[in-house]
Order: structure tokens, then C-alpha cells, then sequence
């Protein structure tokens, strides 16, 4: 019998090599998928504007509307996986947003979508929160596990930045409707193979514990609202917001079962990955949203020819983090691996924000989305393994609920703040000159994000072990090396 707790899988012995690598299969597939629908918009997002007549303010909501059900309701799903099973948690998800994407490409208005792609990132949440922690059960073993984890960092990672790619091609070719419906069939293969092959697992219940369902509610509304508030800022939301935060943070003091387990936030190394992965996430997803738009509004392209523009991201993604960092981890350490990433992702962004109103695409935007993909690709694998260090098997689905809680707060956040910075700078004044004006000004916020990332990613211990290392760590030994 597989088990979630225990995961069954007695060794990677060449006749377990199979059903395993299905059940990697299956979690990848399903977290490329949700992936894929942060960023498969952004290209798309002016031929969605024309046809259903969103402002310029309101389109932000296209992508805001799934990112902060997302991040918002990680937690609470991943504690639910935790409490009463996983597998039945990821299935549930993986329905949700199938439906909810079908219902995404079939809208005829502004509220159809946002409210449709609100439903597709709660179905996301569900989904998202567990795949780590299944991940990390399922694969006990050092070597296996820190490979597992590796192609589970390059699929979250690369799957945002073909996200650009294929939604210019599928908007070029067929229409933006199709970016919603392409994931059905993923959708549904990937919930019939996940039905299949995923362990049934046993809830991992301790004494009377109960999901935080207050605590999910609280954290979640106080995330749209501050994304509200940083949109569209008025006084009473950023007061609003700040309340809601501040309630969930001393109901997790005191509360019996937090959504967050207290030892997690104890360990450094997950505190650390954790903001890290705000930042840098807030600058990924804001630069692959302006560069879009950059590359179609000022430089003429087509949706198809500016999507092809931001594969050299996903390529960077793809060699770092399957073949370069995490050799250099095992070498190095994760600091300086970290670092390095952080650096490269800061230079790119440098070169961001001197992009010209007339230029070749070659000489001004392609070196800076290379160092970005590769910077990326150094940071995304080190930061997966250091958020994971403290988890034990019975709350590997709180940590990976963290995790994904921290990329998706940054998503939004950072997009919030960049679309704001740029719209504010280009309000009232026609032209290219004044888009790129706006542009110019976000990237400089974006390089100061990337910029903490650095100062905070120093803060990590010098001789700590390599990266490879502590994602690979079994997580009882990685919590007793984190007590």
C-alpha cells in the first residue's frame, strides 16, 4: 500500500523507478499547469483589453485576481493536506481549476473573467500547497529527492516564462479565449494520472487539531485588499488590510494549531527563503508583464513575435537549474550560489531600465532577459531546498504552502507595485516616450527588490551546507538540524 506519511515507495530499485517517476509526472504536470496561468496572460493582455473593454488599471486584474486567491489560500490548503489527506486535496484543486479555466475562455465581459480566474486560483491554492510536500514524501532518498526537486524548480520556474512565450503564439494564432481552454486537457489528463498513480495516503492528525479557517480567512482577505489598496490606493483599504494582517499574525501566536508550524518560522534558512523568494519573484513576474507589453505597445510586435521574444528567459531557466546550479550548490554552498543568481537578476534589471523608445530588440532587451533567465534559473532550485530544510513529514504541507504562499504574495504584490509605478509616472501623457518613461521607472522599484534580495540572502550563514544538501536532507534530520 502507498502512503502519503510513509510513502510506500520501499526504494528507487529499478522496478519503483516507474510508478514514482509517474508521480512526478503527475505533480509536475499539475504545477506547470497553474504556473503556466500566472504569466500565459500577459502578452495576451491587450487583445483581452479590446475585446472586453477592461481600463488600463482594471487589466492588472486579469492577472491579480488569480494570483491573490492563490497566495492567499496556500496556508490554510496546505494545513487542510496536512490534517485530512493530500491527494484528496491536489485532486480537488486540479477539478476546480480545470473547470474554472474552461470558464476563463468562454468570458464575455470584465467580471466574468476576473471572477472565473478568481475561482482558478483558489483551485490553484489547493493544488500548489501539497504538490511539494507529496514531492518530498514520495521521494525519501538524498540523491533522488534533490533531483526531484530540481526538475519540480525548473517546471514552477520555466513554466512562468513559457507562460509568455505560448501566450503570444496561441493569441496570434487563434484568439486569447485559448489561453484559458488550453488547460482542460491538461487538466484532465493530469487528474487522471494524479488519480492513478499518487499515494492515498493517511491524514497526518495530531490530538484534535483543526485547519485555521479563521486564520485562512483573515490572511486571504488581507492580501486582496492590500493588492486592492496598492492598485487603486485609497486611505480606509490600506487601514483595512493592515488590520486583517495584524489579526492573523497574533491569532498564529496563540492559536492551537497555527497554519504555520512556530518551529518553521524558528529556522533561519526557511525565514530567509521565504523573503527571498518574495522579492525575486515580485521582480520576475513584474518584468515578463512590462517587458510584454514594452515589446508590443513600443517596439510593433505582434502578441506571437513578443511571446518568441521571452523564450530566451525560459531557456536560461531551463540550463541553470537542470545542469549548472545545483553542482555549483554542491560545491559552493547555497550562499554563494544565491547570490551570484540574485546578482545576475539584478543586472538584468539594470539594463531594464535604460530600454530606448526605438531600438533593436537584439542589442537592448535580449542580454538583460539572458542575465534574468539565468540568474533566475542559480536562484529558484536554492531557495525551493533551503524553504524546505525544516519540514517534517507531518508538516511538509504547511512548508510547502509557505512556500508557495511567499512566490504567490510576490507575484502579486510585485505586479501590483510595478503596473502602479509605471501607470502613475505615463498618466495623461500620450505616446511611446511616456510608456517607456513608465517602464524605465518600474524597473528601477523592481531593481531595488532584487537589491534587498541580495542584503538579505547575505544574512545566511557563511559555512552552511550546499544547497543539494539540505533539499536533499531527509526532513526529520533537516528539522533537528534547524531545532
Amino acid at each position: 500500500m502507498v502512503t502519503e506519511h510513509g510513502h510506500g515507495y520501499k526504494s528507487c530499485t529499478k522496478e519503483e523507478t516507474v510508478p514514482r517517476r509517474l508521480a512526478l509526472v503527475a505533480l509536475t504536470a499539475a504545477t506547470f499547469m497553474i504556473i503556466l496561468s500566472e504569466t500565459i496572460v500577459n502578452v495576451a493582455l491587450r487583445a483581452i483589453q479590446d475585446d472586453l473593454g477592461f481600463s488600463s488599471s482594471g487589466l492588472a486584474w486579469v492577472v491579480n485576481a488569480y494570483l491573490v486567491p492563490f497566495g492567499g489560500l496556500l496556508l490554510l490548503a496546505g494545513r487542510v493536506g496536512d490534517l485530512v489527506g493530500r491527494r484528496s486535496v491536489f485532486l480537488a484543486g486540479i477539478a476546480l481549476f480545470t473547470a474554472a479555466s474552461l470558464l476563463s475562455g468562454l468570458a464575455t465581459g470584465p467580471a466574468w473573467l476576473v471572477t472565473a480566474r478568481f475561482a482558478q486560483g483558489v483551485g490553484a491554492a489547493l493544488t500548489a500547497s501539497v504538490a511539494l510536500a507529496m514531492l518530498v514524501t514520495i521521494y525519501p532518498e538524498p540523491v533522488w529527492r534533490a533531483r526531484a526537486i530540481a526538475i519540480y524548480s525548473f517546471v514552477g520556474a520555466g513554466g512562468a516564462s513559457i507562460g509568455v512565450t505560448l501566450g503570444g503564439l496561441i493569441t496570434g494564432a487563434v484568439g486569447w479565449h485559448w489561453i484559458f481552454m488550453v488547460n482542460v486537457p491538461i487538466g484532465v489528463a493530469a487528474f487522471a494520472l494524479s488519480l492513478r498513480v499518487l499515494p492515498a495516503g493517511s491524514p497526518a492528525r495530531h490530538g484534535g487539531d483543526r485547519p485555521d479557517v479563521a486564520g485562512g480567512l483573515l490572511v486571504t482577505g488581507g492580501l486582496m485588499l492590500l493588492v486592492y489598496a496598492i492598485v487603486a490606493p485609497r486611505l480606509w483599504t490600506f487601514v483595512a488590510a493592515a488590520a486583517l494582517l495584524a489579526a492573523f499574525v497574533a491569532r498564529q501566536a496563540t492559536v492551537a494549531a497555527p497554519l504555520v508550524p512556530r518551529r518553521l518560522v524558528r529556522s533561519r534558512q526557511v525565514v530567509v527563503a521565504n523573503l527571498v523568494t518574495v522579492v525575486t519573484v515580485a521582480a520576475m513576474i513584474g518584468f515578463q508583464f512590462l517587458v510584454g507589453l514594452y515589446l508590443q505597445r513600443v517596439l510593433g510586435q505582434s502578441p506571437a513575435v513578443a511571446g518568441l521574444a521571452m523564450l530566451p528567459v525560459t531557456i536560461g531557466i531551463a540550463v541553470v537549474s537542470l545542469g549548472v546550479a545545483g553542482r555549483l550548490a554542491a560545491r559552493l554552498g547555497e550562499r554563494p550560489v544565491l547570490v551570484g543568481g540574485l546578482v545576475a537578476v539584478l543586472a538584468g534589471y539594470a539594463l531594464l531600465t535604460q530600454i530606448p523608445v526605438a531600438g533593436s530588440y537584439a542589442v537592448r532587451v535580449l542580454p538583460a532577459l539572458l542575465l534574468l533567465g539565468t540568474g533566475v534559473g542559480l536562484v529558484l532550485p536554492t531557495i525551493t531546498g533551503l524553504a524546505m530544510s525544516g519540514a517534517t513529514p507531518a508538516d511538509s504541507g504547511a512548508a510547502s504552502g509557505l512556500l508557495n504562499t511567499t512566490q504567490q504574495v510576490g507575484g502579486a504584490l510585485g505586479l501590483a507595485v510595478l503596473v502602479a509605478v509605471a501607470d502613475g509616472r505615463t498618466a495623461g501623457r500620450p505616446g511611446s516616450a511616456a510608456l517607456v518613461d513608465g517602464y524605465r521607472l518600474a524597473f528601477v522599484v523592481g531593481l531595488a527588490f532584487v537589491a534587498a534580495g541580495v542584503l538579505l540572502a547575505l544574512t545566511l550563514r557563511r559555512a552552511s551546507a550546499p544547497a543539494t544538501a539540505a533539499a536533499a536532507a531527509p526532513p526529520v534530520a533537516a528539522a533537528a538540524r534547524n531545532r
